[in-house]
């Protein structure tokens, strides 16, 4: 087990490594990289760039040396690697003497209070939903419930956000049923506990119905063909109960679709994927400041949030692996 934990370990460092390089190459070894383009503008025309490098001959060669542009790539490489994760004093292109890595890690629980609240529903949502329509299949719940899961999985998320302010901010905010809904933005989980929970609902919602609907039908396919298998049958045999051959059998092999999935979204929206709530919500999370250094080109800040990302999501994978081995004990065999 210890073996098995080292080397997916050190499978993760690799593909970290790789990441790094592949995103250094596409941002950093490209003409795109000349801090000149970054001052004259993204859209910029040749004439521009010419007249910024003739008007600032000096500070650019300033500004190329302080990023190591002015070097070999290998050696540019190791110096923004160095700055990302030892002296973590990269800066940014566009606002210089703006810190990159600071600006993630003050994004960076913003984000994962959205998603990790919106995790929980969908987790609850989508097994429950799956474990009733299949235990009621083919009745008029079953029916309903795929019903209500197909109309989760179709609605844009900003647009149900944007429907839930509509709702929740403006029209009924005076009424006793939504009075309680605070302004939108962020309240620091550490500054007022009661006012982050009051201040994340109404997002983990908008973010849960897609995955609620979407995790949901998926359970309920996974269960209806686990409980044609033979290990059910021999449960039924030896006269257990329908529903602990349902939730002891059938469901704990079943989660293995659902914990794949959830390792692969959870780790995307974590790792930015959660833009359109954020966005809708007012929450300067991760996928908002990834948003906008790509307005600008802001190659530091991409860098930067483009290997948290690659963190999460390898992470995430890592710890599907791991889940595995409880949720199916074939594969402890293998």
């Amino acid at each position: 087990m210890i073996t098995a934990i080292v080397q997916r370990l050190a499978q993760m460092a690799f593909v970290m490594l790789g990441i790094s390089i592949v995103v250094f190459l596409i941002f950093f070894a490209t003409p795109g990289s000349d801090p000149a383009a970054r001052i004259a503008g993204r859209n910029a025309s040749q004439e521009t760039l010419a007249a910024v490098r003739k008007d600032f001959p000096a500070a650019l060669e300033r500004m190329r040396h302080s990023f190591g542009l002015d070097r070999p790539l290998p050696v540019q490489y190791l110096a923004l690697m160095k700055r990302l994760f030892i002296t973590r004093d990269l800066t940014s292109f566009v606002n210089r003497g703006h810190k990159v890595v600071p600006a993630v890690l003050q994004a960076a629980p913003i984000t994962l209070s959205l998603v990790l609240g919106g995790a929980v529903l969908w987790i609850l949502g989508g097994i429950t939903i799956g474990v009733l329509a299949a235990a009621m299949r083919g009745s008029l719940v079953d029916r309903l419930l795929m019903v209500l899961g197909l109309i989760g999985i179709s609605m844009p998320v900003f647009w149900l956000g944007e429907m839930l302010n509509l709702v929740t901010q403006s029209r009924l905010h005076n009424t006793w049923m939504f009075s309680w809904v605070p302004p939108l933005g962020y309240k620091p989980l550490s500054r007022d506990p009661v006012e982050w929970f009051l201040t994340m609902i109404i997002p983990w919602i908008t973010l849960a119905v897609l995955y609620i609907g979407l995790y949901g039908r998926v359970l309920r396919a996974n269960l209806i063909e686990a409980l044609q298998e033979d290990y059910v049958r021999t449960a039924r045999a030896k006269g257990i109960s329908e529903f602990r051959v349902l939730i002891r059998h059938a469901l704990r092999t079943s989660l293995i679709t659902f914990v794949t999935m959830f390792g692969l979204d959870f780790g995307a929206l974590v790792g930015g994927a959660a833009l359109l709530t954020e966005v809708v919500f007012g929450l300067q999370g991760v996928g908002k400041l990834t948003y906008d250094a790509l307005q600008s080109l802001d190659l530091p800040v991409i860098m930067a949030t483009v290997m948290y990302a690659s963190f999460f999501v390898v992470g995430a994978n890592a710890l599907v692996d791991v889940a595995y081995v409880f949720l199916d004990p074939r594969v402890r065999r293998r």
